[in-house]
């Protein structure tokens, strides 16, 4: 058992003697140091007891994993940090250098074997299989390698599901938290992958999604650490996605080891993660969720709370995994807790579909086609939405023009479309975003924001895009 886990006991033991706050603090810092040796090499205090939480190498060690992470560098250990720290994640560190074994590590043939020891009750054998098989065929796709699976005797990469201690001195926490760890490349238990059998395993968006993880494990089999790009597939914390798992970052990285696919098989790498700071950066829609707002950018989205210092980012297929991995156009009706989503666009292939969530979920008969609202079926994209609490409006944008849906009749106002550049002097012609909060209307155009009062009917100030996020 490790010293934290310890000292945890130590502090439930005296849970009745000590206030509710102070032990929910003491727990908080405990966790966190125990993530912080785990992951950045934190090292404990004299003769093996704790480290004081004010301490420099304390303070060091949570800057370094919020640089890591791109949070805000503060040293303290603040909301953002401890969610993070809360979330299901790779067992292995995140900082390569204090992983068991040193970097830039590869196989040194080309044919490299792996060997399935066990398999987990939670998926038919053959779901089992083809997880795996596919895992090996991303990273052949883009590499000159191949893989050959063995069936019995020692293969490269020994694959296998274990719990807690599981043979390897480095064991799993019980469900969620740690769900996999793999090592580099070498003899003996080099390029061997574990998966936490704690877990619930799946071949979709229930549970954790087998693939995904394994492809993730073995990138670090064939000698990657990890990526800071939330976009990389080689980020440490787990999140669902569908479609193609590989970044730009992960598909460069795997190169620099082992060189590209000499067959040229072509491949489309996922976007990486849009920076909140590019002085160029534009938004795909906006929109306020019980009291905090969500940015939508490409496949992901961030999230603004009042109680954090910085957005945090996250892939929209984590949180939605039935919403599209790009969202059009975004607002709220609180009166009825919920948020509607636009997604398409209107050709001969697909018509603009929108969902309607309640909170973190899908409500039940959605999506459903624009149509629905009575906007005609000649629009062919829904650019942008925004509920205008005084008046019950809600404005939907599209090109040069704009409807006004009465949320009360759930019809459509007469006199519409009307010209956005006619009614909203001072804005550009087109809207790619738009928020309604304290009274002004915020319209986004490419790297562009329009702070406009409704109530005036003028522009107040023009800014760049990215002010929003507080850059």
């Amino acid at each position: 058992m490790e010293i934290t886990d310890l000292l945890l006991l130590v502090v439930v033991a005296q849970s009745f003697a000590m206030p509710l706050s102070s032990l929910e603090e003491t727990k908080k810092w405990l966790l966190a140091e125990k993530y912080l040796r785990r992951f950045y090499n934190l090292r404990a205090g004299l003769q093996g007891t704790k480290t004081d939480r004010s301490s420099d190498a304390m303070q060091a060690k949570i800057r370094e994993m919020q640089s890591f992470f791109n949070l805000q560098v503060t040293g303290s250990l603040d909301a953002n940090t401890q969610e993070l720290m809360s979330m299901a994640r790779c067992g292995v560190p995140d900082m390569g250098e204090y992983n068991h074994f040193p970097r830039h590590l590869k196989w040194q043939n080309t044919i490299v074997t792996f060997r399935i020891v066990n398999y987990t009750p939670d998926l038919k054998k053959a779901d089992v299989d083809r997880a795996i098989r596919n895992a090996f065929r991303i990273w052949a796709d883009v590499t000159p390698l191949t893989f050959k699976k063995l069936h019995e005797g020692k293969a490269d990469i020994m694959i296998l599901f274990g719990t807690k201690e599981h043979g390897d001195f480095n064991p799993f926490d019980g469900p969620d938290g740690l769900l996999a760890h793999a090592y580099p490349p070498g003899r003996d238990i080099g390029g061997d992958t574990h998966f936490d059998e704690d877990e619930h395993w799946s071949k979709d968006s229930d549970a954790y999604n087998l693939f995904l993880v394994a492809t993730h494990e073995f990138g670090h089999a064939l000698g990657l650490s990890h990526s800071t790009d939330p976009g990389a597939l080689m980020y440490p914390v787990y999140s669902y996605s569908q479609g193609y798992p590989l970044s730009e970052d992960d598909i460069t990285g795997i190169q620099a080891l082992y060189g590209p696919n000499p067959r040229h098989r072509k491949v489309k790498p996922k976007p990486d993660a849009p920076n909140k700071c590019d002085p160029m950066l534009s938004f795909d829609a906006v929109t306020e969720l019980r009291g905090e707002t969500i940015i939508f950018k490409d496949r992901f989205y961030w999230r603004l709370h009042p109680q954090f210092a910085e957005p945090e980012q996250t892939l929209i297929k984590s949180t939605w995994p039935s919403l599209p991995n790009k969202v059009d156009a975004a607002y709220e009706y609180p009166e009825k807790d919920m948020v509607f989503i636009f997604s398409g666009k209107f050709n001969r292939h697909r018509l603009i579909l929108m969902w309607a969530l309640n909170g973190y979920n899908l409500v039940e008969g959605y999506p459903k086609y624009i149509h629905k609202l009575g906007l005609p079926k000649t629009v062919r994209t829904v650019d942008a939405a925004v509920y205008i609490p005084d008046t019950g409006k809600t404005l939907l944008f599209s090109e040069e023009h704009y409807w006004s849906y009465n949320e009360k009749t759930n019809t459509m106002d007469s006199g519409f479309p009307r010209s956005i550049e006619m009614d909203f002097p001072g804005m550009a012609e087109e809207v790619d975003a738009a928020v309604y909060q304290y009274g002004y209307l915020h319209f986004f155009h490419e790297h562009t924001q329009f702070e406009y009062s409704y109530s005036a009917r003028k522009v107040i100030q023009i800014v760049r895009t990215n002010s929003f996020l507080n850059c």
